[in-house]
């Protein structure tokens, strides 16, 4: 396998974004409030310098089963991202809306149908089992990434919740990049995945400048403190406790007018 010295220019660059993503996230005291996404950072920190002595010092066959266990936790980690924003957007007081619980639910089943039926109609010219069941893979990881986070803005902005706040950045700078990736997945689907293809090597450039990009947007976005969230005034607690009762009689009425 050979890397050109711009592939190593990304990788020592994608090295040292995870490291000043980390050194924010623990700085500015992220960590406790965005466990699973500071642990992802932190794997891939790991990851990079693990392949890089394996690329260095180890066979081909020793890469290729690194690289792809390394990539499957990537993946879970990713998922779990997704949970960790949604329980940050949509309980902040540690309670799910029941609304926006079913909705979320909805969405996670959605997506697993949609991806499961793309990936099955995907036909990717490889010979190999192996080498099949990877794009495949990859393929239906990226539509679930990206119907699961285009969702989740989606549902903050029906909830009308603030786009500024940390959880609304990290899902943004995911969105693109699993948008990103979709299409890259098509392309290998159509061209195949072999490391010989010259156009293999341009989609993983692609993929990598993406994800530098989000790197960069996250350091800027996760450091400042987020916006204050508005506060119920003393006077709007008032109102609303004078709303309650006229709404449960309204509802007693609705119901019993719908009653034969």
């Amino acid at each position: 396998m050979h890397l050109s010295r711009l592939d190593f220019i990304f990788w020592a660059a994608t090295f040292v974004g995870h490291v000043a993503l980390l050194c924010t996230l623990i700085g500015r005291n992220r960590v406790n409030k965005y466990p699973i996404f500071t642990t992802l950072i932190a794997v891939n920190i790991a990851r990079t310098v693990t392949l890089y002595c394996v690329f260095n010092f180890g066979t081909e066959k020793q890469y290729s089963h690194t690289y792809w266990s390394l990539a499957i936790l990537d993946v879970a980690l990713q998922f779990g991202v997704v949970y960790e924003l949604a329980a940050r957007t949509f309980r902040p007081l540690g309670v799910w809306a029941r609304d926006l619980r079913n909705d979320f639910a909805g969405l996670i089943c959605l997506s697993l149908i949609v991806a499961t039926c793309l990936t099955w109609l995907a036909t990717p010219p490889a010979r190999k089992v192996l080498d099949i069941v990877v794009i495949k893979g990859k393929f239906f990881s990226s539509v679930c990434m990206i119907e699961l986070f285009v969702g989740l803005l989606a549902l903050s902005a029906t909830a009308g919740l603030q786009w500024r706040t940390h959880a609304s950045r990290i899902s943004q700078a995911f969105g693109v990049y699993s948008i990103v990736c979709v299409w890259i997945d098509i392309a290998h689907n159509y061209f195949g995945f072999r490391s010989d293809n010259h156009i293999f090597f341009i989609l993983s450039r692609i993929r990598v400048c993406t994800y530098l990009c989000c790197l960069c947007f996250w350091i800027v976005t996760l450091g400042p403190d987020e916006p204050p969230l508005r506060q119920m005034t003393d006077e709007m607690r008032s109102r609303l406790s004078e709303f309650r009762p006229k709404i449960r009689q309204d509802l007693e009425k609705f119901r019993s007018r719908r009653l034969p």
